[in-house]
Protein backbone atom coordinates (compact mmCIF):
# COMPACT_ATOMS: atom_id res chain seq x y z
CA UNK A 1 0.00 0.00 0.00
CA UNK A 2 1.26 3.53 -1.53
CA UNK A 3 0.40 6.33 1.10
CA UNK A 4 2.59 9.24 0.83
CA UNK A 5 2.08 12.35 2.68
CA UNK A 6 3.44 15.89 1.82
CA UNK A 7 5.44 16.80 4.91
CA UNK A 8 6.17 15.98 8.26
CA UNK A 9 4.12 17.15 11.86
CA UNK A 10 4.82 15.97 15.47
CA UNK A 11 2.30 16.07 18.39
CA UNK A 12 3.70 17.36 21.56
CA UNK A 13 1.74 17.26 24.53
CA UNK A 14 3.01 18.86 27.69
CA UNK A 15 1.46 18.76 31.21
CA UNK A 16 -2.24 18.51 29.84
CA UNK A 17 -4.85 18.28 32.59
CA UNK A 18 -8.66 18.46 32.66
CA UNK A 19 -10.46 18.12 35.43
CA UNK A 20 -14.77 18.26 35.97
CA UNK A 21 -15.10 19.45 39.70
CA UNK A 22 -12.45 18.01 42.05
CA UNK A 23 -12.82 14.95 39.90
CA UNK A 24 -9.45 14.49 37.90
CA UNK A 25 -9.81 13.14 34.43
CA UNK A 26 -6.27 13.74 32.57
CA UNK A 27 -3.45 14.37 35.27
CA UNK A 28 -0.59 16.38 34.02
CA UNK A 29 -0.21 13.81 30.77
CA UNK A 30 3.06 14.61 28.59
CA UNK A 31 3.99 12.78 25.73
CA UNK A 32 5.14 13.39 21.84
CA UNK A 33 4.01 11.36 19.00
CA UNK A 34 6.69 11.43 16.39
CA UNK A 35 6.87 12.15 12.50
CA UNK A 36 7.19 8.72 10.21
CA UNK A 37 6.13 6.72 13.81
CA UNK A 38 2.77 5.09 15.07
CA UNK A 39 1.83 5.97 18.85
CA UNK A 40 -0.45 3.78 20.52
CA UNK A 41 -1.92 5.73 23.22
CA UNK A 42 -3.32 2.45 25.29
CA UNK A 43 -5.35 2.35 29.12
CA UNK A 44 -8.28 0.66 30.66
CA UNK A 45 -11.55 1.84 29.78
CA UNK A 46 -11.50 5.14 31.87
CA UNK A 47 -7.97 5.91 31.77
CA UNK A 48 -8.64 9.36 30.47
CA UNK A 49 -7.81 8.23 26.60
CA UNK A 50 -10.67 9.49 24.67
CA UNK A 51 -10.45 13.17 26.82
CA UNK A 52 -6.96 13.14 26.39
CA UNK A 53 -7.17 13.36 22.61
CA UNK A 54 -10.64 15.38 22.83
CA UNK A 55 -8.78 17.67 24.83
CA UNK A 56 -5.83 17.89 22.50
CA UNK A 57 -7.80 18.80 19.99
CA UNK A 58 -9.77 21.64 21.82
CA UNK A 59 -13.03 19.93 21.84
CA UNK A 60 -13.00 20.14 25.61
CA UNK A 61 -10.99 23.17 27.49
CA UNK A 62 -8.02 21.53 28.78
CA UNK A 63 -7.80 22.85 32.73
CA UNK A 64 -4.01 23.27 31.97
CA UNK A 65 -1.22 22.51 29.51
CA UNK A 66 -1.03 22.70 25.93
CA UNK A 67 -1.02 20.37 22.42
CA UNK A 68 1.19 21.22 19.72
CA UNK A 69 0.97 20.25 16.33
CA UNK A 70 3.39 20.92 14.08
CA UNK A 71 4.11 23.98 16.96
CA UNK A 72 0.87 25.18 17.02
CA UNK A 73 -2.06 24.68 18.71
CA UNK A 74 -5.02 22.92 17.01
CA UNK A 75 -7.36 25.87 17.37
CA UNK A 76 -4.82 28.39 15.67
CA UNK A 77 -3.71 26.31 12.51
CA UNK A 78 -5.13 28.07 9.57
CA UNK A 79 -6.70 24.62 7.99
CA UNK A 80 -6.50 22.06 10.45
CA UNK A 81 -7.69 19.56 7.78
CA UNK A 82 -4.65 19.56 6.13
CA UNK A 83 -2.71 19.18 9.23
CA UNK A 84 -4.22 16.92 11.30
CA UNK A 85 -6.51 14.15 10.12
CA UNK A 86 -9.45 12.99 13.20
CA UNK A 87 -11.38 10.12 13.81
CA UNK A 88 -12.56 10.11 17.19
CA UNK A 89 -16.79 8.67 16.93
CA UNK A 90 -17.38 6.84 13.69
CA UNK A 91 -21.12 7.00 14.87
CA UNK A 92 -21.32 10.62 14.46
CA UNK A 93 -22.17 10.63 10.69
CA UNK A 94 -25.70 11.33 9.66
CA UNK A 95 -27.69 8.22 9.33
CA UNK A 96 -29.84 9.46 6.17
CA UNK A 97 -27.12 11.04 3.99
CA UNK A 98 -25.21 8.66 1.53
CA UNK A 99 -21.52 8.07 2.08
CA UNK A 100 -20.61 9.68 -0.80
CA UNK A 101 -22.50 12.73 0.54
CA UNK A 102 -20.81 12.33 4.10
CA UNK A 103 -17.51 12.45 2.39
CA UNK A 104 -18.40 15.27 0.16
CA UNK A 105 -19.22 17.79 3.00
CA UNK A 106 -16.42 17.17 4.18
CA UNK A 107 -14.57 17.72 1.28
CA UNK A 108 -16.91 21.12 1.44
CA UNK A 109 -15.59 22.05 4.97
CA UNK A 110 -11.65 21.30 4.19
CA UNK A 111 -11.94 22.75 1.20
CA UNK A 112 -11.07 20.02 -1.60
CA UNK A 113 -12.21 18.55 -4.57
CA UNK A 114 -14.73 16.00 -5.47
CA UNK A 115 -12.16 14.15 -7.02
CA UNK A 116 -10.40 13.80 -3.44
CA UNK A 117 -13.23 12.55 -2.29
CA UNK A 118 -13.08 9.67 -4.93
CA UNK A 119 -9.59 8.91 -4.09
CA UNK A 120 -10.31 8.67 -0.44
CA UNK A 121 -13.55 6.48 -0.77
CA UNK A 122 -10.96 4.18 -2.76
CA UNK A 123 -8.59 4.11 -0.46
CA UNK A 124 -10.44 2.70 2.21
CA UNK A 125 -12.64 0.27 0.14
CA UNK A 126 -15.40 2.40 0.22
CA UNK A 127 -15.75 3.13 -3.64
CA UNK A 128 -19.11 0.60 -4.60
CA UNK A 129 -21.38 1.86 -1.74
CA UNK A 130 -21.10 5.75 -1.96
CA UNK A 131 -25.04 5.90 -2.60
CA UNK A 132 -25.44 3.70 0.19
CA UNK A 133 -26.97 5.87 4.01
CA UNK A 134 -24.66 5.92 6.32
CA UNK A 135 -27.12 4.52 8.92
CA UNK A 136 -27.27 1.09 7.03
CA UNK A 137 -23.32 1.03 7.11
CA UNK A 138 -22.30 -1.68 9.99
CA UNK A 139 -19.70 -0.21 12.53
CA UNK A 140 -16.69 -1.37 10.87
CA UNK A 141 -17.70 0.18 7.72
CA UNK A 142 -18.36 3.50 9.45
CA UNK A 143 -14.56 3.05 10.94
CA UNK A 144 -13.37 3.26 7.30
CA UNK A 145 -16.06 5.99 6.05
CA UNK A 146 -14.49 8.04 9.15
CA UNK A 147 -10.87 7.43 8.03
CA UNK A 148 -11.37 8.79 4.27
CA UNK A 149 -12.80 11.63 5.63
CA UNK A 150 -9.93 12.26 8.08
CA UNK A 151 -7.30 11.90 5.06
CA UNK A 152 -9.48 13.92 2.62
CA UNK A 153 -7.20 16.91 3.42
CA UNK A 154 -3.94 14.72 2.97
CA UNK A 155 -2.65 15.53 6.59
CA UNK A 156 0.52 14.83 8.04
CA UNK A 157 -0.80 14.08 11.12
CA UNK A 158 -3.47 10.93 11.98
CA UNK A 159 -5.52 11.02 15.65
CA UNK A 160 -7.39 7.67 15.50
CA UNK A 161 -9.59 6.96 18.87
CA UNK A 162 -9.66 3.13 18.43
CA UNK A 163 -10.60 2.78 15.04
CA UNK A 164 -10.44 -0.92 15.45
CA UNK A 165 -13.36 -1.00 16.58
CA UNK A 166 -15.59 -3.03 14.55
CA UNK A 167 -13.46 -4.06 12.79
CA UNK A 168 -12.96 -8.14 11.27
CA UNK A 169 -9.93 -10.05 11.22
CA UNK A 170 -9.31 -8.81 6.95
CA UNK A 171 -10.45 -4.92 8.22
CA UNK A 172 -7.86 -4.78 11.33
CA UNK A 173 -4.84 -6.19 9.00
CA UNK A 174 -5.85 -4.11 6.02
CA UNK A 175 -6.03 -1.26 8.99
CA UNK A 176 -3.13 -2.10 10.18
CA UNK A 177 -0.87 -2.19 7.18
CA UNK A 178 -2.38 1.63 6.23
CA UNK A 179 -1.24 2.38 9.37
CA UNK A 180 1.83 1.33 9.29
CA UNK A 181 2.23 2.29 5.39
CA UNK A 182 1.25 5.77 6.34
CA UNK A 183 3.95 6.31 8.95
CA UNK A 184 6.33 4.61 6.55
CA UNK A 185 5.62 7.42 4.20
CA UNK A 186 6.39 10.15 7.06
CA UNK A 187 3.43 10.66 8.52
CA UNK A 188 2.93 10.76 11.89
CA UNK A 189 0.06 8.49 13.71
CA UNK A 190 -1.25 8.80 17.23
CA UNK A 191 -4.27 6.28 18.41
CA UNK A 192 -5.49 4.76 21.09
CA UNK A 193 -6.37 0.94 20.73
CA UNK A 194 -7.81 -2.37 22.82
CA UNK A 195 -6.16 -4.32 20.33
CA UNK A 196 -2.83 -4.82 22.18
CA UNK A 197 -1.74 -7.68 19.97
CA UNK A 198 -1.99 -5.77 16.65
CA UNK A 199 -0.43 -2.65 18.51
CA UNK A 200 2.61 -4.79 19.89
CA UNK A 201 3.37 -5.48 16.31
CA UNK A 202 2.42 -1.86 14.35
CA UNK A 203 3.74 0.86 17.27
CA UNK A 204 6.89 2.18 17.00
CA UNK A 205 5.84 3.71 20.30
CA UNK A 206 3.60 3.66 23.50
CA UNK A 207 2.20 5.68 26.17
CA UNK A 208 0.04 3.71 28.27
CA UNK A 209 -2.54 6.19 30.81
CA UNK A 210 -3.94 4.92 34.15
CA UNK A 211 -6.56 6.64 36.13
CA UNK A 212 -5.81 9.68 34.19
CA UNK A 213 -2.47 9.70 34.44
CA UNK A 214 1.16 8.12 32.04
CA UNK A 215 2.23 5.44 33.45
CA UNK A 216 4.73 4.69 30.53
CA UNK A 217 5.57 6.51 27.53
CA UNK A 218 8.74 5.38 24.93
CA UNK A 219 9.45 3.11 22.72
CA UNK A 220 7.59 0.18 21.89
CA UNK A 221 10.25 -1.90 22.00
CA UNK A 222 10.89 -0.94 25.49
CA UNK A 223 7.45 -1.89 26.97
CA UNK A 224 8.70 -5.32 28.53
CA UNK A 225 10.87 -7.40 30.17
CA UNK A 226 13.68 -9.27 28.54
CA UNK A 227 14.99 -12.15 29.72
CA UNK A 228 17.45 -14.16 28.76
CA UNK A 229 18.66 -17.87 29.44
CA UNK A 230 22.11 -19.64 28.73
CA UNK A 231 25.06 -21.90 29.41
CA UNK A 232 28.44 -22.19 29.40
CA UNK A 233 31.12 -23.84 29.96
CA UNK A 234 32.65 -21.63 32.54
CA UNK A 235 29.34 -20.42 34.43
CA UNK A 236 30.74 -18.90 37.46
CA UNK A 237 32.50 -16.20 36.19
CA UNK A 238 30.14 -15.35 32.99
CA UNK A 239 27.57 -14.35 36.35
CA UNK A 240 30.05 -12.77 37.95
CA UNK A 241 30.87 -10.47 34.87
CA UNK A 242 26.76 -9.90 34.74
CA UNK A 243 26.78 -9.67 38.57
CA UNK A 244 29.07 -6.59 38.47
CA UNK A 245 27.27 -5.35 34.99
CA UNK A 246 24.00 -4.89 37.49
CA UNK A 247 22.16 -7.38 35.98
CA UNK A 248 20.15 -9.89 38.04
CA UNK A 249 20.81 -13.48 37.50
CA UNK A 250 19.37 -15.93 39.06
CA UNK A 251 18.23 -20.13 38.19
CA UNK A 252 15.95 -21.34 35.11
CA UNK A 253 12.24 -22.53 36.19
CA UNK A 254 12.87 -26.01 35.02
CA UNK A 255 16.07 -26.43 37.12
CA UNK A 256 18.36 -27.36 34.73
CA UNK A 257 21.43 -26.42 34.57
CA UNK A 258 20.72 -23.04 32.55
CA UNK A 259 20.75 -19.86 34.18
CA UNK A 260 18.45 -16.71 33.64
CA UNK A 261 19.56 -12.93 33.64
CA UNK A 262 17.34 -9.90 33.34
CA UNK A 263 19.13 -8.68 30.01
CA UNK A 264 19.37 -9.23 25.99
CA UNK A 265 20.80 -11.89 24.41
CA UNK A 266 23.25 -9.57 22.60
CA UNK A 267 24.72 -8.27 26.16
CA UNK A 268 25.19 -11.93 27.31
CA UNK A 269 26.94 -13.09 23.92
CA UNK A 270 29.26 -9.99 23.88
CA UNK A 271 30.42 -10.39 27.52
CA UNK A 272 30.97 -14.17 26.92
CA UNK A 273 33.08 -13.46 23.49
CA UNK A 274 35.03 -10.57 25.75
CA UNK A 275 35.55 -13.03 28.27
CA UNK A 276 36.27 -15.86 25.90
CA UNK A 277 33.73 -18.54 27.47
CA UNK A 278 31.79 -20.11 24.92
CA UNK A 279 28.46 -20.35 25.17
CA UNK A 280 26.26 -23.68 25.31
CA UNK A 281 23.26 -22.24 25.03
CA UNK A 282 21.48 -18.92 24.80
CA UNK A 283 17.59 -17.52 23.95
CA UNK A 284 15.88 -14.71 24.74
CA UNK A 285 12.50 -14.27 25.62
CA UNK A 286 10.16 -10.55 26.08
CA UNK A 287 7.34 -10.21 28.18
CA UNK A 288 4.15 -9.33 25.92
CA UNK A 289 2.71 -6.29 25.64
CA UNK A 290 -0.13 -7.30 27.31
CA UNK A 291 1.68 -8.36 29.98
CA UNK A 292 3.41 -5.29 30.41
CA UNK A 293 0.33 -3.02 29.97
CA UNK A 294 -1.47 -5.04 32.97
CA UNK A 295 0.97 -5.10 34.97
CA UNK A 296 1.10 -0.92 34.77
CA UNK A 297 -2.64 -0.75 35.05
CA UNK A 298 -5.33 -1.45 37.63
CA UNK A 299 -8.12 -1.36 35.09
CA UNK A 300 -11.62 -0.93 35.99
CA UNK A 301 -12.57 -4.40 36.47
CA UNK A 302 -10.15 -5.62 39.38
CA UNK A 303 -12.61 -7.95 40.86
CA UNK A 304 -11.54 -11.20 42.46
CA UNK A 305 -10.83 -14.09 40.14
CA UNK A 306 -13.25 -16.01 42.64
CA UNK A 307 -16.28 -13.77 41.55
CA UNK A 308 -17.25 -15.55 38.08
CA UNK A 309 -16.93 -18.87 39.81
CA UNK A 310 -19.33 -17.83 42.73
CA UNK A 311 -21.81 -17.08 40.06
CA UNK A 312 -21.84 -20.15 38.43
CA UNK A 313 -22.04 -21.84 41.96
CA UNK A 314 -25.18 -19.89 42.88
CA UNK A 315 -23.07 -18.67 45.66
CA UNK A 316 -22.18 -14.93 44.79
CA UNK A 317 -24.13 -12.26 46.27
CA UNK A 318 -24.29 -10.93 43.32
CA UNK A 319 -26.90 -13.73 42.05
CA UNK A 320 -30.17 -12.52 42.95
CA UNK A 321 -32.09 -14.13 45.76
CA UNK A 322 -35.65 -14.18 43.92
CA UNK A 323 -34.35 -15.29 40.70
CA UNK A 324 -37.38 -15.87 37.84
CA UNK A 325 -37.71 -19.58 37.04
CA UNK A 326 -37.84 -20.72 33.39
CA UNK A 327 -41.72 -20.29 33.88
CA UNK A 328 -42.21 -17.23 35.47
CA UNK A 329 -43.27 -13.83 33.33
CA UNK A 330 -41.12 -11.11 33.56
CA UNK A 331 -42.20 -7.82 34.76
CA UNK A 332 -42.30 -5.08 32.02
CA UNK A 333 -40.12 -1.92 32.50
CA UNK A 334 -40.15 1.13 31.74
Amino acid sequence: MNVVVRESAAVSVRNLTKTYGRRVVVADVSFEAGAGRVTALLGPNGAGKSTTLRAMLGLVRPTSGTALFDGLPFAEIERPGRIVGVLLDASAGHGGRTVYETARLGALAIGVSSHRVDTCLGLVGLSSVGDRRVGSLSLGMRQRLGLAIALLGEPTTLILDEPGNGLDPEGLRWLNDFVVAFARGGGGVLLSSHHLGDIETIADDVVILDRGRVVHAGPARAAGLTNVAFASTDDDRLVRALVDDEVTVGRGRDATTRLTAATTADHVGRLSVTLGIPLTHLSESRQSLESFFLDQTSGEHAARPSTAQGLLRGTSPLVPVHAPTATSTPKATS
